[in-house]
């Protein structure tokens, strides 16, 4: 027979919580200093700093690309405002351009016109230097009247310009007027009349005579055939 001596339970209890400590303590030391030896937690935060740098490299490269893409942008709009500035001028110069050419054609026929009957000589006086008829189309006219008076300084000049038209209607003679009767003329040095004439029907126009009235008389006299 054997006599042993017994322990409380809690003191059995006690003993074992202070057992199971110490080894799970000196587990925990022995994953630690594994972990220490292998490396793993300096190579986890090597990366993680890494990769901190490596975010905020990236965050300055996109700062950079947004700025460089901002001013490439207003370079644009710039360039896209200076294009639609530069259209419209464009298309106000050619514009004025053929503006221009109507206007130099213009002053061309006007000038040829006067070159032709600037009077080198003769009575002082107003007077026809220059009748120019022009068909437009069988049933209208155009007609020019120039009228001159060849002394420096002279008096205003007033009275009328009676155009007569002749031809043929249907073959036989025919002769006709402004419908508007005389047109009044006014000049100081040179004056230029002009208008249109409606041709009848079946009437072809063959001569045209432009009269300088002043009162009752005839002060100067120019016909033209066509």
């Amino acid at each position: 027979m054997a006599v042993r001596s017994a322990l409380p339970w809690p003191f059995r209890w006690a003993m074992l919580a202070i057992v199971a400590g110490f080894c799970a303590a000196i587990a925990l030391w022995a994953f630690e200093f594994g972990k220490d030896i292998a490396g793993l937690d300096k190579g986890t935060h090597e990366q993680l700093q890494q990769a901190l740098r490596d975010n905020a490299s990236l965050q300055t490269q996109v700062a950079l690309l947004t700025e460089d893409r901002n001013k490439a942008q207003a370079v644009a709009d710039t360039v896209h405002t200076l294009l639609t500035t530069e259209k419209a001028a464009q298309e106000k110069l050619t514009s004025n351009a053929r503006q221009l050419e109507v206007e130099n054609q213009k002053l061309k026929s006007d000038l040829g016109f006067f070159e032709q009957l600037i009077p080198t000589g003769g009575a002082a006086g107003a007077s026809i230097r220059g009748l120019q008829v022009e068909l437009l189309k069988p049933t209208e006219l155009k007609w020019q009247v120039l009228v001159i008076q060849a002394a420096k300084n002279p008096a205003e000049f007033s009275g009328q310009i009676e155009l007569s038209f002749a031809g043929t209607e249907s073959g036989k003679p025919w002769s006709g007027t402004l419908s508007s009767g005389l047109v009044p003329v006014a000049v100081k040095q040179y004056g230029r009349l002009e208008g249109l004439y409606a041709v009848p029907p079946n009437v072809v126009v063959k001569s045209v005579t432009a009269k300088l009235l002043q009162g009752q008389a005839v002060r100067s006299m120019q016909t033209v055939k066509l």
